[in-house]
């Protein structure tokens, strides 16, 4: 398939950007990556704004699986609207993404009733991030007590958000952080609503005035920043954070948003999911991600676009917990067949499977020439993008050449067969099936 590439300025430059070198791969793109301009996404799917394109006749895959619904199985273009259930991409980031939320479905249409200008669609939007580089990004509330500890040891925080804020937060939450019963839970959540809410309302001014005193500190602190950091990450992790995020927004609120927020990195293969109404913001590094068919975002930091911050505020659910929670652990993939070399050479197919029904994806590495995988038929749509190295896909009698940046749509019922003819063949394979075995334990 032919993929579209997005240039937007948080995307990485020229040759670094993995998303430009992935688009760049397919010749029938006439693309060529221009060594100044930043490339941040790169789509692969059926959505309205952005669908990809056979390289043989250029039809769009929207039009394909709307004129052939056995592609994607009867039962999943009925159920979607004749359209794959998911959008896949790689981001490559150089600059904070805007701190955000998606919608969960109902909100979404109501979103899309009343704003679709900013609003698209009235999908939900669920997504899953697996790390191709390294990664860094702010996901989810924090655990409480790591709060508490920011509020008391940031003076510029306490101060933004008031002292009387700040103190029903303490009152609210001492001595339940960690209760497990659904009144303190319920608690726990309205204190962090008010207090969060308390930070986002502030005026910009007031909030930028603050950023100063906060970016100071940062600059001289060092390792004594925000009184040596959390349990969770170190105080000169946590200032030159700020330091970072200032030069690219200065004097934003989201300087102190991350204070409530994990702060996570992910190396090279791990990954994490985040539910509808979960907040949070990617700073850096090339990712995998694969979400629900849907371009719906709320903003409310780090960003020029439209901010929509009283939506913001009352959609987040509030769950708050440490980021080891949010982090998926990959199993086995059960439903493919390695050969003797892929087996010998320790090359692996792993999934990484959601707790929703629209995608999951298995990551493919074949780490010999000749080494082989074969993914049994499944009843619903496939899309594989090769990250690194060289080999073949072959789906009944067609057999074709692979490399770095190749995408392929996978119909429905179809066997489909990797092999390598380099050292090191990556693959990630994003799919959906609503019945049968496409999953570790059998069912979804």
């Amino acid at each position: 398939m032919q993929v579209p590439l997005i240039q937007l300025q948080c995307g990485k430059v020229g040759q670094e950007s993995a998303a430009a070198k992935f688009a760049a791969a397919t010749e029938s793109a006439k693309f060529s990556i221009e060594n100044e301009k930043p490339y941040a996404e790169l789509w692969m799917g059926t959505h309205p704004s952005l669908p990809s394109k056979d390289v043989e006749t250029q039809r769009s895959l929207l039009d394909l699986v709307q004129d052939n619904k056995a592609l994607m199985s009867t039962e999943i273009s009925r159920k979607y609207g004749e359209k794959l259930p998911f959008l896949f991409k790689v981001l490559s980031i150089r600059k904070a993404l805007s701190i955000q939320a998606h919608p969960n479905k109902k909100l979404a249409e109501q979103l899309h009733a009343k704003d679709p200008k900013n609003y698209p669609d009235d999908n939900h939007k669920p997504e899953m991030t697996i790390a191709i580089t390294p990664f860094d990004g702010l996901c989810g509330f924090r655990p409480l007590k790591e709060i508490s500890h920011f509020l008391a040891t940031v003076p510029s925080l306490r101060e933004l958000i008031g002292e009387e804020a700040a103190k029903e937060f303490e009152e609210g939450v001492g001595g339940r952080e960690t209760s497990n019963s659904a009144e303190d839970t319920e608690r726990n959540k309205k204190s962090l609503q008010a207090a969060f809410s308390a930070l986002m309302n502030k005026d910009k001014s007031t909030i930028a005035a603050a950023a100063k005193d906060l970016v100071a500190s940062a600059e001289k602190d060092g390792d004594d920043f925000a009184g040596g950091g959390g349990p969770s990450n170190r105080g000169k992790e946590l200032a030159d954070l700020v330091v970072r995020l200032n030069g690219q927004f200065e004097g934003d609120v989201g300087l102190f948003v991350l204070f409530f927020l994990n702060y996570v990195k992910l190396e090279v293969g791990e990954a994490m999911f985040l539910k509808a109404d979960d907040i949070h913001a990617y700073l850096s590094g090339d990712i995998i991600e694969c979400m629900a068919s849907s371009d719906n975002v709320v903003r409310a930091g780090f960003t020029p676009k439209f901010q929509d911050i009283p939506t913001l505020i009352s959609m987040l659910t509030y769950s708050y917990a440490p980021i080891s929670e949010q982090k998926m652990k990959p199993v086995d993939y059960p439903y493919v067949t390695l050969n003797r070399t892929a087996y010998s050479s320790s090359s692996s197919a792993i999934l990484y499977d959601p707790p929703i029904e629209e995608f999951s994806v298995v990551k493919t590495e074949l780490k010999a020439k000749e080494a082989k995988a074969t993914f049994e038929a499944i009843e619903g749509p496939s899309v594989i993008i090769c990250t690194a190295g060289s080999g073949k896909i072959s789906v009944g009698p067609k057999t074709q050449q692979v490399k770095a940046g190749y995408v392929f749509f996978v119909g429905a019922t179809a066997e489909c067969i990797l092999e390598s003819d380099s050292e090191c063949f990556t693959t990630f394979k994003a799919f959906c099936e609503l019945s049968g075995k496409e999953t570790a334990n059998g069912v979804h």
